[in-house]
C-alpha cells in the first residue's frame, strides 16, 4: 500500500534533476557555450573548467577522491565569481545546487570571464 510513495518520491526527484538540466544548460548558455555540452558527463566538467577560466586538464583533478570535492567547492566559487557573486552563493551553490543553480541560470546575472588560475 506505500507504492504511491515511492512513485511520488521518484516524481519530485525527476522534477529537481529536469530544474538542474534546463538550469545548468542556461549557465552554460549564459557563459557562450553550447547548452547541449551541460549534458555530457565529464565533458560538461571540461567545459565547466573553460568557463573559470581553467586548463581542461584539471578534469583530472575531479578523478581524485577527496581532492574532488576540494576542486568542486573551489569551481563553484569560480562560477559564481564569474557571474557575479560572492562567496555566499558559492557555499549556497555548493550546498544546495537545486536552489542556487536555477537563480544563477534564469536569474539577472551575467557572465563576465574570470582571470585564469585556481582561485
Amino acid at each position: 500500500m506505500q507504492s504511491g510513495n515511492g512513485l511520488f518520491g521518484m516524481l519530485v526527484w525527476l522534477g529537481v534533476l529536469a530544474l538542474l538540466l534546463v538550469a545548468s544548460w542556461r549557465i552554460f548558455v549564459k557563459a557562450g557555450r553550447p547548452g547541449w555540452a551541460s549534458l555530457i558527463p565529464f565533458y560538461n566538467l571540461y567545459v565547466l573548467c573553460e568557463i573559470v577560466s581553467w586548463p581542461g586538464w584539471y578534469l583530472v583533478f575531479f578523478l581524485i577522491p577527496i581532492v574532488n570535492i576540494v576542486f568542486m567547492f573551489l569551481l563553484y566559487f569560480k562560477l559564481a565569481k564569474s557571474f557575479g557573486q560572492g562567496f555566499g552563493f558559492a557555499v549556497g551553490m555548493v550546498l544546495l545546487p537545486f536552489v542556487f543553480l536555477p537563480i544563477l541560470g534564469f536569474g539577472k546575472a551575467t557572465y563576465t570571464a574570470p582571470a585564469s588560475g585556481i582561485v
